[in-house]
Formats: C-alpha cells, structure tokens, sequence
C-alpha cells in the first residue's frame, strides 16, 4: 500500500513500509474518500535480516549449582551483562540440584538446562557426585556441565573430567577476572557451540 492514512488528526506515515518489513499488513477504511480508520498487524516471534518471521527463540536456560550468595550474585550480574540473555536459576547444595534436574518436588515445574554450572565444594552432597550421577544418566548426560570451582588442584581437574565433565574453569579471585570467565562460559556455549536442544 502506497501513501499514508490520517485518524484523528494522526498520519500512519511510514506503517505500511513498516509492516510490509516486517511481514505483516495494514488496513485502512474510507468514509466519504478520507481515511477514517486503519489497522495493522504484524507476526509474533523475532526476524531474520531480511525481515521474514521465524519462530520465537528460547533464551538458553543455565542452572548454576553454588552454596555462596556472593559468587551467585555476581554470575547473575554477569550473564545480565551478556548478550545471549541468558536466564539463571540457583540451587545451592547437590541434593536440590538432583532434584531440580530430575523435575521433583518443589521443582516439578523446573525449566530442563541448556548449561550447568557446577561447584564442587557443596552441602549434603558435593559436586562430584551430582557431576558423576548426571552423566550417569540417560535423560540428562547430554547437558553440558562446567565445572566452576576455586580448586586449581590436578586431582580435582582430572576427576571432574574422569566424571564426564565437559569443562573445568577456575573461579578468578578478582572481580573483573570473575564477570569475564562467566560470560566466557556463556559465549561459548551459547555463542559458539551447537547444543542439542530436548522439549522442555
């Protein structure tokens, strides 16, 4: 549709244009040869650069596992940083963290991961275990488990792998250090690694 349409002393001016990038339609209706009234919709979902609707994406799910406040709060600021807006979910001992991945109890309604972010040092049952019980199982050894401990130990770093662990990065005791490891943990898995995505 060429032109512009006027309601109630406002001009459509650039809609048809506008909708016509990006998919949709505009209608107007005249009374007595003026415009007296137009309506445009558009398609739900984001765009591709030529302007063709695609379904909506799911932003990519973390489940970060850490019984410290602190270091969750900065994990949470980081990736709010980031450009894959990814959402955080928190559970602070092992034994939640089953629970939560298995969708049980208080978390029957729980979001499947894309990445876990696991700590090793954790209450009732530590990360290795919960490494070792994931990988483990069939449902849930294709989500990506990264290690994120302040342990630079050998012994610790060859286990986690041993256990299936798909990376281990130490936690960085400075800050700036601590928002570019978690944010290059979610570029990476986010930005550059095709992973398999499962109903959620």
């Amino acid at each position: 549709m060429e032109g512009c349409a006027r309601r109630n002393g406002i001009w459509t001016g650039g809609l048809p244009a506008f909708t016509e990038h990006f998919g949709g339609e505009v209608w107007v209706k005249f009374e007595d040869g003026s415009a007296s009234a137009f309506k445009f919709t558009l398609p739900a979902g984001r765009h591709d650069e030529k302007g063709g609707a695609r379904a909506m994406k799911q932003l990519p799910q973390v489940l970060l596992v850490d019984d410290n406040p602190a270091d969750v709060g900065l994990a949470r600021e980081a990736l709010a940083g980031g450009r894959h807006q990814s959402q955080l979910s928190n559970v602070p001992d092992g034994e939640e963290a089953m629970a939560y991945l298995h969708r049980v109890g208080q978390y029957a309604n729980a979001v499947r991961p894309d990445l876990l972010i696991l700590d090793l040092n954790l209450p009732k049952k530590d990360g290795r275990a919960v490494l070792a019980e994931a990988k483990a199982d069939t449902d849930l050894r294709t989500i990506p488990v990264v290690v994120f401990s302040t342990s630079r130990s050998m012994l610790d770093i060859a286990r986690s792998y041993e256990l299936g662990a798909n990376c281990y990065v130490s936690k960085p005791g400075n800050l700036d250090d601590y928002f570019l490891a978690v944010q290059s943990i979610e570029e990476f898995w986010f930005g550059s690694v095709s992973l398999p995505r499962k109903e959620k």
